[in-house]
């Protein structure tokens, strides 16, 4: 099982706004908040930002080099879960997320696959799953 996750980022105070925004969205509560860094909690798992001072020079995130590629979500929901991913995506721009493959949203990851695709402005990639999904179901 995950414990935490902590992302190492260039900007705190930007890297807050889209994660501390979409983290709570999807159901997870404050947790932790220090000079340089904070975290959110659903149960026993944990999201982690922080600017450290070990940082290296930004060279700035790519999720195309070794390393982190994305984190993957549920979006909670139950059967609504299509409509509060809707509803994320739709809300996503104004907290720094861009929707990756808007022509193929919200089957970007196949026909059996709900999910939409977001990046944040340091090149941070989610993938927001609706659970349940059938093929054939309208989307």
């Amino acid at each position: 099982m995950l414990h935490h996750v902590e992302l190492w980022v260039a900007d705190l105070g930007r890297a807050e706004l889209s994660w501390g925004w979409l983290l709570e969205r999807l159901g997870c509560e404050p947790h932790q908040n220090w000079p340089a860094g904070r975290s959110w909690r659903l149960a026993e798992t944990y999201v982690v930002i922080e600017q450290s001072p070990a940082l290296r020079p930004d060279t700035g995130h790519d999720r195309m080099r070794p390393g982190l590629n994305h984190l993957a979500f549920h979006v909670p929901g139950g059967s609504g879960g299509r409509a509060a991913l809707d509803a994320l995506v739709e809300a996503a721009p104004a907290h720094g997320w861009t929707p990756m493959f808007p022509d193929r949203y919200p089957h970007a990851g196949g026909p059996d696959h709900c999910a939409a695709y977001l990046e944040n402005e340091e090149g941070f990639e989610v993938e927001l799953v609706v659970e349940g999904f059938r093929q054939g179901e309208v989307g």
